[in-house]
């Protein structure tokens, strides 16, 4: 049975080697990412906390004010599949 030919290796001083360093995070990434979960966790407590008596944070979109705390959360949390 017949073998294959072998591949010949390139040796290393014919190719110069480039190092590449790792992008790292931009600056904005990591304070903004905390900030929108952190919002979004303070606006619902304060709706929790005031539901009954002051209708806070905004009074006129009633029960969605949850809907906009946990888009806040979503927003932090998606930010962090950029995090390396």
């Amino acid at each position: 049975m017949p073998e294959s030919k072998r591949r010949k290796k390139k040796s290393a001083s014919t190719e110069p080697q480039t190092y590449k360093p790792e992008s790292s995070n931009p600056r904005w990434l990591v304070p903004t990412m905390l900030s929108l979960m952190v919002a979004g966790l303070a606006w619902i407590v304060l709706f929790y906390l005031t539901s009954g008596r002051a209708d806070l944070p905004l009074p006129f979109l009633g029960q969605w004010n949850l809907a906009v705390g946990f888009a806040l959360i979503i927003a932090g949390f998606s930010l962090t599949t950029r995090w390396k």
